[in-house]
């Protein structure tokens, strides 16, 4: 069976915002005719999904690359700051078999496919793959998890200076983000790999989501980079740059309330852990998210950053903010967060 599914374009409301993201459009596809006239082919890049028995949310991108024998190597070539400057296939097709079931599915204008699927199958609570091939390209596996009915906790964690250390000028962030190629050049927040790992310890099936502001450029090494230190394997909800057809640049804090906006309607039954930073509107985003869906938070545990590190992200930026409505918890690292969770009753005791 195939199927269509075309993910939702925002209206239009800003003349100069549209004229914008008609250049981009332009500009991606001159870059595209030129690289498919040179021979260069479309690959998927995949994400990690999540779903339940009911439907999957299925995450990739397609960008077109010079033909390799082996599609893992092709792949390997968009990392760091190729994944920049590599072309997105703009609303390409891509075949995704879930179960022996094929649905065609488009993406967006960034070459980037988020789209649910509903499923008939029962797949039980877990890791599953399914399958994504563009055009007549090599097909390429993509890990999915499916949630276990009877989860009640789940993990939200923001990357920036909670899962990794930055220590630089929000300015530079995204220069950092692209042009540091290697995952090894970066630093994990002491204590939040081992204060994950003990959170899906004690709350078996949990969902993991890193929620960040970032491109989806970088998921790559933020992938390898987690694995590299050990954090628990998780969905990444990345965002894309540019224009779009209703704002000149997107809005990392549209992206935030949007994503947990959408997950308290697809997972009602679960209360979600909120892991952020005082560095940057984590605890504005959170409390918000807390006043409109309080049955859906669990606690929020804020980790703080010293003195250069507050100095470098502009300061604290959300110090003002009152905390209501859930228990917060509050501390440099990863070791103290965990003590503080015990003593609200999220962890067990050691």
């Amino acid at each position: 069976m195939t199927a269509e599914v075309t993910p939702d374009v925002p209206l239009p409301d800003r003349p100069w915002a549209r004229r914008a993201a008609r250049l981009e459009d332009s500009f991606h596809a001159w870059r595209e005719r030129r690289a498919r006239r040179r021979g260069l082919t479309p690959v998927i890049i995949p994400y990690r999904g999540y779903g339940t028995d009911r439907w999957v949310r299925v995450l990739c991108r397609v960008l077109l690359t010079k033909p390799k024998r082996d599609s893992r190597s092709q792949r390997a070539r968009i990392r760091g700051w190729r994944s920049f400057v590599s072309i997105p296939v703009a609303h390409a097709t891509v075949t995704v078999t879930i179960g022996g079931v094929q649905v065609a599915v488009r993406a967006d204008r960034g070459g980037v496919v988020d789209v649910d699927l509903p499923i008939d199958m029962g797949f039980a609570p877990g890791e599953h793959t399914i399958t994504l091939q563009a055009e007549d390209g090599e097909a390429v596996d993509a890990p999915v998890d499916i949630i276990d009915p009877e989860a009640r906790i789940g993990l939200v964690s923001d990357i920036d200076d909670t899962v990794m250390v930055t220590s630089l000028p929000r300015p530079f962030l995204a220069a950092w983000n692209t042009f540091v190629l290697d995952e090894r050049a970066r630093r994990p927040v002491p204590g939040m790999a081992v204060l994950y790992e003990r959170i899906v310890a004690a709350h078996a099936g949990l969902p993991v989501v890193y929620l960040s502001t970032g491109a989806w450029n970088v998921a790559p090494t933020l992938e390898r980079f987690m694995g590299r230190h050990l954090y628990p394997t998780g969905t990444l909800l990345l965002t894309d740059w540019g224009p779009t057809t209703d704002r000149l640049f997107r809005s990392g804090r549209d992206h935030k309330r949007t994503s947990l906006e959408r997950l308290a309607a697809e997972f009602p039954h679960i209360q979600w852990i909120l892991v952020g930073d005082d560095g940057q509107h984590d605890e504005e985003l959170y409390q918000a998210f807390l006043d409109s869906h309080p049955q859906n938070v669990k606690a929020v545990a804020i980790r703080q950053l010293s003195t250069p590190e507050a100095v470098f992200a502009g300061g604290r930026r959300n110090a003002d903010v009152p905390h209501r409505g859930a228990p917060w918890v509050q501390a440099p690292n990863g070791a103290e967060l965990a003590e503080a969770l015990i003593s609200i009753g999220v962890l067990p005791p050691r």
